[in-house]
């Protein structure tokens, strides 16, 4: 999926700021952090032929190989992680090279190398799962013909992205495009094309047109959802102002004669969050969406809201059989069947298509893997079953998807699909008294520790994690606890019993306790796949005392101290840190660069760091556990002459930090 539906996907708010820059992009570097990566590769390759060290080949190639990923070019991103990686920039390049070689189907080469990976970061935990997705999608590949899908691609397809259809009236697809008839003058320069709009297709005359003038704006619209009489709309956008939040968020019109109303924020929509996705379910009670809401159960989640007399209730996200701790998105509801995107859940590359009954007690049944030729390595999203369609002879259905492999016309497109009886199984021998079918949900809980660069720097890259072996486990369900240690793979493993709440909480001497939670509520049974086994991680951090560890996303305005709302994400992880620590104290500092008056920063940063520890107290921390210090600019993390340090070693200067002090 190109970058452009990544942001219509709301799996990034740095959109914004890519746009609406004035200053004048100097260097590549600039350009890929301004998220302009279109520009980004045209002076990063010129950058590149200049450079006249490994170490500065390195890093260049890996800003290549990222803008490259970004703008969808695969391939070429696959070259210049190698070439970064042959050029010492590390394990981050053999990483994203793993990931693109995946993305690209050479299975058998990203095997080798996510094995590489594991070695050299001193943890094979990390990347087993890759590895073996990996050899399920060498035999998923093999059983291509086996599913009864055909595919081609849509006649309305151009060199821009289309993606997230949804059939309309007479024989029309309403889809979202960055095409050059989009609404507005202004270029995206993540891409080089337009903001996003919703276009109509006419799939007769294979024209296509704008969809409304009244909900289509110079901000980013997509992935529209109608109800079954076309006389209501939800659809996402991610907006572009400076008098609304950079969230994206959904939105719902209706249809007044031949014309559809000003759109308007539906009431559940909170700000922070962003939403996107939306669908009905074909009974119009039910909405289904994706948002990454921080209630949930990690990264974006599909989420439903039941229709009420005064608009929608409080949304709740799906079970565990649906939502993973990564992302769910564009959710389609085809009488009780859900299909949706993930990238969680065993897959054959990016994202994936999957599949999940709603079973008469409202829980779900095991999901299933549509499998190629519906899946590829690349991102496939926006499953969509033609309502219109009247099944004949051996078709049971027909649609569309989107998918961003390499044989389309542009960077997403979308494709038509044919669902055909799948031939025949092959014939199962025939058991004679049969065992009675035992459904079973098994739960492996892993204790992991991070894998530093530098060991006894809590503030170098992360590596990776590995087992944390002779770690505690305390399981709580319905307030009766019990506690087990880990086994020498860090695991433990447990028989859930049906529609209960777990929590757990992970304990070693020498590192931060922590938790998790997992529910069986919602996971439905299936005779066909008895035994459903799930997983959780807790990750414990190492306790260093007496070590700044450095605070990320803590900024503050020019001359304030008071706390920021986006540093608020921050504070409250490390609130609930302290809280599941009771015995742990910390001193907050705050940290200036070397430029102004010594007694100036002195009093700026104090009151700083005392804003920091009166934001955790309002988090039920206690004071006589916190300590405020402001350094000022006495304690340099990078220590350079004043004059000559350039703007990164002043931002990294400007800090706010933690350190354990008993």
């Amino acid at each position: 999926m190109n970058l452009k539906t990544w942001t219509i996907l709301a799996l990034t708010l740095s959109m914004i700021f890519g746009c609406k820059f004035t200053q004048k992009i100097t260097d590549g570097k600039m350009a890929f952090e301004r998220k302009q990566y279109s520009v980004a590769v045209e002076m990063l390759n010129k950058e590149y032929k200049k450079a006249d060290s490994r170490v500065e080949k390195g890093k260049i190639a890996f800003l290549l190989a990222e803008s490259y990923k970004k703008i969808n070019k695969n391939s070429s991103a696959i070259s210049w992680y190698k070439t970064a990686y042959d050029n010492q920039y590390g394990v981050d390049a053999l990483k994203e090279y793993s990931y693109a070689l995946k993305k690209s189907e050479q299975y058998e080469e990203a095997m080798a190398s996510f094995k590489e990976l594991g070695l050299e970061i001193g943890s094979p935990y990390e990347y087993r799962k890759e590895i073996t997705a990996c050899k399920i999608a060498l035999d998923w590949q093999k059983q291509g013909g086996m599913t009864g899908y055909e595919i081609e691609q849509a006649s309305f397809n151009s060199s821009s992205a289309e993606y997230a259809p949804t059939p309309y009236l007479d024989n029309q697809i309403v889809f979202t495009s960055d095409r050059s008839t989009a609404k507005g003058d202004d270029i995206y320069n993540w891409t080089g094309g337009k903001f996003s709009d919703l276009f109509i297709a006419n799939t007769t005359s294979n024209t296509v047109e704008s969809f409304s003038s009244i909900i289509n704006t110079p901000n980013n619209e997509g992935t529209i959802a109608f109800d079954k009489d076309y006389t209501e709309m939800y659809f996402s956008r991610c907006y572009d102002s400076e008098d609304v939040d950079y969230f994206c968020k959904l939105m719902h019109s209706s249809k007044e004669g031949d014309s559809w109303t000003e759109p308007v924020v539906l009431s559940f929509v909170e700000p922070n969050v962003n939403y996107g996705h939306p669908t009905l379910s074909s009974d119009g009670a039910s909405l289904y969406f994706s948002a990454d809401h921080p209630d949930a159960w990690g990264g974006y989640d599909i989420f439903i809201s039941e229709r009420t007399p005064d608009g929608w209730d409080t949304p709740r996200p799906l079970s565990r059989t649906i939502n993973s701790d990564k992302d769910e998105k564009f959710p389609f509801m085809h009488n009780d069947t859900l299909y949706y995107a993930s990238d969680g859940h065993t897959g054959m590359g990016g994202l994936d298509i999957f599949r999940s009954v709603k079973t008469s007690d409202n829980a779900w049944s095991p999901i299933i893997n549509l499998k190629a030729p519906i899946n590829s390595g690349w991102d496939d999203f926006g499953y969509v079953v033609d309502p219109n369609f009247k099944p004949s002879g051996d078709i049971l259905h027909e649609g569309y998807f989107t998918s961003s492999r390499v044989d389309g016309k542009g960077s997403d497109d979308i494709y038509r699909f044919v669902k055909k009886v799948p031939p025949p199984p092959p014939p199962k021998p025939v058991v004679e008294n049969p065992e009675p079918i035992v459904h079973k949900l098994i739960l492996d809980g892993y204790v992991l520790e991070k894998i530093y660069q530098f060991a006894d720097n809590p503030n170098s890259k992360v590596l990776g994690r590995k087992p944390l072996l002779d770690s505690k486990v305390e399981i709580n369900v319905n307030g009766k606890k019990r506690t087990v240690t880990v086994d020498d793979e860090g695991k433990f493993t447990l028989e859930l019993d049906e529609n209960t709440d777990y929590d757990f909480f992970g304990s070693h001497e020498g590192y931060f306790n922590n938790s998790t939670k997992f529910s069986s509520k919602g996971i439905g049974k299936d005779d066909n796949n008895p035994v459903q086994k799930f997983e959780v991680e807790i990750v414990l951090d190492k306790i260093f005392k007496n070590k700044e560890i450095t605070l990320d996303n803590i900024y503050y305005d020019f001359d304030q101290w008071n706390i920021r709302r986006d540093a608020e994400p921050t504070l409250n992880e490390l609130a609930n840190t302290l809280l599941q620590n009771p015995n742990i104290r910390i001193q907050m500092a705050s940290h200036t660069d070397c430029r102004g008056k010594t007694n100036y920063n002195q009093t700026l940063s104090q009151r700083r760091a005392q804003s920091a520890v009166d934001y955790l107290i309002t988090k039920g921390v206690e004071s006589d556990r916190l300590q405020a210090k402001g350094f000022g600019k006495s304690a340099p993390a990078v220590d350079c002459l004043c004059s000559r340090c350039s703007e990164e070693e002043h931002q990294a200067n400007r800090r706010t930090t933690f350190s354990v002090i008993d």
